[in-house]
């Protein structure tokens, strides 16, 4: 699918980070979006980029509040966006929506264990079922599925629980590969990608916060606090008599250096995805963190969780999360 002008495309987790991006890159080249987050207030933002941008005469967007996790929130947002723009057919389906959290089976709720679960996995399978007709009807399709990294690798480091996350990032890859098959036998016309960034300069430190406690909101609550002193001491900080004003600014800059420290932007990332859907191509690494650590995995997939592979990241690849 090289020309993207008078396609129809399908954003899930638009209002920040690789979503956005993937917005405004596919308005520009011509492409019109629906997309849908849980915020309408940074989806309004990210109308007002693309706006700024400039959207080509034919070309639209519209915001739709919808929960990924919630199949019939889901199907409405489908039937809302069929209406809007006026089509039965949708060309490009990017399942992108997702958060952290949950990620110890032991020390975190259950209930933030699966809600990061059903987010980043259910998701993209709620995505796929809900969609699938209106890709069906197009003439040719391509349904792109955010994995990560942790798609192959479930690990922030030795120091750092990360299971709902990865969990669910190595179902989508595992889920997208299999789709190569069933639709080449059963939807030759749809094809599928699967995404696997590094660390991407997202906001999705502070969103997965606010999307796990409904609270749109910077300053943390007291519930708040409580997690993230607990989190922060299972990673050997004495955080007990750390005030909260203190701890409010560690969990800032957590969220800053996320964003603004990482070594691709979400607008590269976006770009990259976009080249590699026009590639026709099915694995889709993001970032040379990436690159390297998938390299690394396959080389030594025995020592991949032990102490001296994440240090090895650390100064091969300037992997900085779990630190």
């Amino acid at each position: 699918m090289q020309d993207l002008a008078g396609k129809f495309a399908v954003v899930t987790g638009g209002g920040t980070g690789m979503g956005r991006e993937l917005v405004r890159q596919l308005i520009a080249e011509g492409c019109s979006v629906a997309m849908c987050d849980v915020s309408a207030k940074t989806m309004a933002e990210t109308v007002a980029l693309c706006e700024a941008d400039g959207v080509p005469q034919g070309a639209r967007v519209t915001a739709h509040v919808a929960d990924v996790s919630d199949e019939a929130q889901l199907i409405a947002f489908r039937d809302a966006a069929a209406a809007q723009h006026d089509t039965d057919r949708l060309h490009l389906l990017f399942n992108n929506a997702g958060i952290g959290g949950g990620g110890s089976m032991i020390a975190d709720a259950r209930a933030e264990w699966e809600r990061t679960f059903n987010v980043c996995w259910g998701g993209v399978y709620l995505g796929v079922r809900t969609f699938l007709p209106m890709l069906q009807a197009a003439d040719e399709a391509h349904i792109v599925n955010t994995s990560s990294v942790n798609g192959f690798w479930a690990s922030l480091g030795p120091n750092v629980s990360h299971t709902a996350y990865a969990a669910a990032k190595f179902a989508v890859k595992g889920f997208s590969e299999a789709l190569i098959t069933d639709l080449a036998l059963n939807a030759p016309h749809i094809k599928v990608s699967v995404v696997m960034p590094g660390h991407i300069g997202t906001s999705i430190v502070a969103n997965s916060r606010k999307v796990m406690t409904g609270r749109d909101e910077d300053a943390l609550s007291e519930a708040d606090l409580e997690r993230a002193r607990a989190r922060i001491a299972r990673m050997g900080v004495d955080v007990s008599q750390l005030p909260d004003a203190a701890l409010q600014a560690m969990v800032d800059e957590q969220a800053r250096r996320f964003l603004e420290e990482a070594p691709m932007t979400a607008a590269a990332a976006a770009t990259v995805i976009l080249d590699g859907v026009k590639a026709d191509r099915w694995r889709i690494l993001v970032g040379e963190d990436a690159q390297k650590m998938d390299l690394a995995v396959r080389q030594d997939p025995e020592a991949a969780y032990t102490p001296e592979f994440f240090e090895v990241l650390v100064k091969e690849m300037g992997w900085r999360l779990g630190r």
